[in-house]
């Protein structure tokens, strides 16, 4: 599947995932709450396929991540400050976040997405569904469904609009299509959204935007029931709940061989704020080209003590930006993707650093890999030099191992793309927290399984 762009009839670029499901279980207080994020190849995961041993599993998540890249982020493609993009959705996983729409609550598990900004899900009467397990919502049973019109201020900052008259009102209608002819159509509305507590006390964020979808098809699996926008736009969930979190989220990430029952989390409000020893915290930049997604300036990449300057990457590569916020922070994307040019410098360093081990060809599309079985590589430090923080990453981040005898550089490359692309095995055992009031992105070392 790829991109979509939300009321655009156009393709786009997208934000897809590596990680899966997102269940929740938050816990409510004045000083923020919590959800769990599982892994989508965690035996707690409804995509969880006891049949595939570990490597099968990762192999598929590289290969989704190659895909995405293969169909989004094209220079060709245009931007404007009112198009609103999503990653893939499909039944490989992504993050799903369970939520409650509507009065009485309906459940609705949804993609979780840091790349597009609404919430949307299947709704009753269909004209054409794609299969899921969970009952479609019924807006004619809720008492706080209302529909949104064409004139409002909403409807008007989505851009390019499909209005339908009514006796009452002109409503306003969104359309999401992707790249692999999946599509989503239906009708903008306000509703009360809900979210679980632990505690018992449900959190309520009435009149928030949501797409009532009665045409959606393509690859969605039927675990999920739409999407939840959390990304920079006026209709994202972050932005409706802005003024409850403080404009803070950040996450932590659990490695890709954590023990069953060992969840990531994302904390939203005062419990997202990352503090103390290590932290380290570097501007959060908005571009008007493409204002959903949270964009970071990557300035150089050092192996072990060998700065390699950010500057020369498009030497190769025109197409791609070398200027501020030149890197797309995606806790989606597997891979870390650098501009070619770019990427054989930081090889070819990493290379020179590594001793005695063989080099072997990995065919799942990894560029660098060794044969070996030790867990301690010697292979050097990656100091990642954003703005004002820089950020080490070691083993478990920088290599990834993709059989019992393999393993890889998690690094790979393009020639290409706009941005380059900071994936999530880079963020595994990271406190990442996002503060888009200060408007900074902050890193500091955890364990993740502790957290």
């Amino acid at each position: 599947m790829a991109a979509a762009m939300l009321f655009y009839h156009d393709l786009s670029t997208t934000m897809i995932a590596f990680f899966a499901f997102l269940f929740l279980t938050s816990e409510a207080s004045h000083t923020g709450f919590h959800v769990d994020l599982i892994h989508r190849d965690s035996p707690n995961s409804p995509f969880f396929n006891p049949s595939e041993t570990h490597s099968e599993r990762l192999i598929n998540a590289l290969q989704r991540s190659v895909s995405r890249i293969n169909h989004h982020f094209k220079p060709s493609l245009s931007y404007s400050p009112n198009t609103p993009q999503t990653k893939i959705v499909s039944n490989q996983g992504e993050y799903l976040m369970e939520i409650s729409i509507g009065t009485p609550p309906v459940r609705v598990l949804g993609i979780a997405d840091t790349g597009s900004d609404l919430i949307w899900t299947q709704c009753k009467p269909c004209n054409e569904c794609y299969a899921q397990n969970d009952p479609l919502f019924d807006p004619k049973a809720s008492s706080t469904y209302q529909e949104i019109a064409c004139n409002t201020e909403l409807c008007q900052s989505l851009g390019k609009r499909i209005c339908q008259k009514s006796k009452k009102q002109d409503i306003c209608h969104y359309s999401a299509f992707y790249g692999d002819k999946s599509f989503s159509h239906g009708i903008l509305a306000f509703e009360t959204v809900t979210l679980g507590s632990t505690s018992g006390r449900p959190i309520y964020f009435p009149r928030t935007a949501f797409g009532c979808g009665y045409n959606n098809n393509g690859t969605f699996d039927r675990e999920g029931s739409g999407i939840i926008g959390l990304g920079r736009g006026a209709s994202s969930f972050i932005t409706r709940m802005y003024s409850s979190i403080g404009g803070k989220f950040s996450h932590c990430l659990v490695p890709i061989l954590s023990k069953p029952g060992e969840t990531s989390k994302m904390n939203f409000g005062s419990k997202a704020v990352i503090s103390g020893p290590g932290v380290v915290s570097t501007p959060l930049i908005q571009r008007d080209e493409a204002n959903i997604f949270y964009f970071l300036t990557l300035e150089a990449i050092s192996v072990g003590d060998k700065r390699l300057e950010y500057n020369d990457a498009n030497n190769s590569s025109p197409n791609l930006s070398s200027r501020e916020g030149n890197m797309i922070i995606d806790s989606g994307t597997t891979l870390t993707f650098l501009p070619q040019g770019f990427y054989v410098r930081v090889e070819s360093a990493v290379i020179e650093a590594i001793k005695g081990l063989e080099r072997v060809h990995d065919p799942q599309l990894l560029p660098l890999c060794y044969k070996t079985k030790l867990d301690n590589l010697g292979a050097p430090v990656i100091t990642m030099h954003f703005t004002n923080a820089d950020v080490k990453l070691y083993d478990i981040n920088s290599f990834v191992r993709v059989s019992e005898d393999v393993v890889c550089f998690s690094f790979s490359y393009t020639s290409d793309f706009q941005y380059s692309i900071y994936g999530n095995l880079a963020q595994m055992n990271f406190l990442v927290g996002y503060d888009l009031e200060g408007k900074t992105v902050s890193f500091k070392k955890a364990d993740c399984t502790k957290r």
